[in-house]
């Protein structure tokens, strides 16, 4: 297993992985601006998981600004997915190892993230992680 930091030629596995995240919603059709802009975005570090040498498993970390808690920054991972034929081998949990790392090397104070499934595997694979259940999310989508 090996972490690292997404390269432009991982696209094209991102978004299989992405696919396998959130099936109902087809893929861009031209991808590649929405890519360039997240690979330029301050704070923004999309990390994947190598099994085999192969891309396996993916999630982002934002780490962002703040003006509380004495002006240390908080960070956001999202989009945590791993291949379903690669699932159970740790590449998950080393994923979310690797960017809440990140985020205390940053300086943040949290990391948080937010899923939307009520598996309770999924719930227990973020409990292990070192993730607490100890807030209430809101969201307001627009489709």
């Amino acid at each position: 297993m090996r972490i690292r930091h997404a390269i432009d030629t991982d696209l094209a596995v991102l978004l299989h992985l992405y696919q396998q995240l959130n099936p109902a919603v087809a893929p861009p059709a031209h991808p590649e601006a929405a890519w360039a802009m997240m690979q330029a975005h301050p704070g923004l570090t999309v990390y994947v998981a190598e099994d085999d040498g192969a891309v396996a498993a993916t999630c982002t970390l934002i780490v962002i600004p703040n003006l509380t808690n004495g002006a240390r920054p908080y960070a956001l991972i999202e989009n945590v997915v791993t291949d379903s034929a690669h699932r159970q081998r740790g590449l998950g949990h080393a994923l979310l190892q690797a960017a809440v790392a990140a985020a205390w090397q940053a300086g943040c104070y949290k990391a948080m993230l937010l899923t939307g499934s009520k598996q309770q595997s999924t719930l227990r694979f973020y409990l292990a992680a070192g993730f607490s259940q100890s807030k209430t999310g809101f969201q307001i989508r627009r489709d």
